[in-house]
């Protein structure tokens, strides 16, 4: 009896880059040609997340893939809309390149980057590179919203000072491959990376206005996104509200203090019920606000437990050279 006929893989490309796709259908198709044009030693591939856009994104997407003739591209499609994060780690799980580029979709990181993030990253033998930018074409909104989030996590998740996060990043496929493991359903890119290697730099690199629409990050979303950044990945909220317990705790004792020796030997009537109704509200806040706190965890450990999925693909298609259609 004949054995079966071997299929050999391809080779991995020395570059994957991975792009989450959300009310992008005017930009899908001149990122994908402008990626399409980078010369890469080794070649590279691209990987599109359609995150549950409800635009024509992910048409537009299919076109683009079935047209592909230099490259490969996988077009993976998410049955709704998980977020950028857990997008990424969808299209890293897909990625066969030994290193990979992820970055937005609205054209803001000129394509041709993405060889200075590789460069660097191969150069100084790097798990990860961040685009670093000079100056930043996003809105007031979105900058302020990133500054507040590179401050914090100074803290939260002891990043270098000097490092700059953004979602224009180079992985090592060592470094892909050990974020992956996480299946939680509240991703943080950065804070897995930060958690998984000490190898990290950055680059400067361009940053150009947006072409088409509006960024999709909204004050909803960027709450969202810091409170998996910090109850995910840190106690650090906790130990807050227990240093916030034991002062409100400290200053309560003084007060106390400071009315009975008035009443016991200097004979002070005591009365204020006004100062007293709004110390009691401020310890009920306190206490409802680290109820909450703990609720959250709590509720968070319960939603992992129940296995909510981080993604749910609903389809894989493929395109470009040696694709099966």
């Amino acid at each position: 009896m004949d054995a079966p006929p071997q299929t050999e893989c391809p080779p991995a490309p020395t570059l994957t880059v991975v792009v989450p796709l959300y009310r992008s259908a005017a930009t899908v198709r001149p990122l994908v040609e402008a990626l399409e044009s980078l010369a890469v030693e080794g070649g590279h591939e691209i990987v599109l997340v359609h995150d549950g856009s409800p635009d024509d994104t992910l048409e537009a997407a299919r076109q683009v893939v079935r047209g592909a003739r230099r490259v490969p591209i996988k077009l993976v499609d998410h049955a709704r809309n998980f977020g950028e994060h857990n997008a990424v780690l969808t299209g890293l799980r897909h990625a066969r390149g030994r290193w990979i580029v992820t970055m937005d979709d609205d054209l803001q990181n000129p394509p041709e980057e993405v060889l200075r993030l590789l460069a660097h990253a191969r150069s100084h033998d790097l798990d990860c590179v961040y685009g670093r930018y000079r100056t930043k074409a996003h809105s007031w909104f979105r900058n302020l919203g990133s500054r507040f989030t590179n401050w914090v996590s100074c803290f939260v998740l002891d990043k270098p000072p000097g490092l700059y996060l953004s979602s224009f990043r180079c992985l090592s496929a060592f470094l892909a491959r050990e974020i992956c493991r996480h299946d939680g359903p509240f991703p943080y890119i950065d804070g897995l990376i930060l958690q998984a290697t000490a190898r990290i730099g950055s680059v400067e690199v361009r940053h150009e206005p947006r072409r088409e629409g509006r960024s999709g990050y909204t004050l909803r979303k960027l709450v969202r996104l810091w409170m998996s950044m910090f109850i995910n990945f840190s106690v650090l909220p906790l130990r807050l509200a227990t240093v916030a317990g034991l002062l409100l705790g400290a200053a309560g004792g003084v007060v106390l203090v400071v009315v009975l020796v008035e009443y016991l030997f200097f004979g002070v009537p005591v009365r204020g019920w006004g100062s007293l109704m709004a110390g009691l509200a401020v310890f009920s806040g306190t206490q409802l606000i680290m109820l909450g706190l703990i609720g959250e965890y709590l509720g968070r450990v319960f939603l992992t437990l129940n296995r909510r999925p981080q993604a749910v693909v609903r389809a894989v298609e493929v395109g470009g050279p040696g694709a099966r259609r």
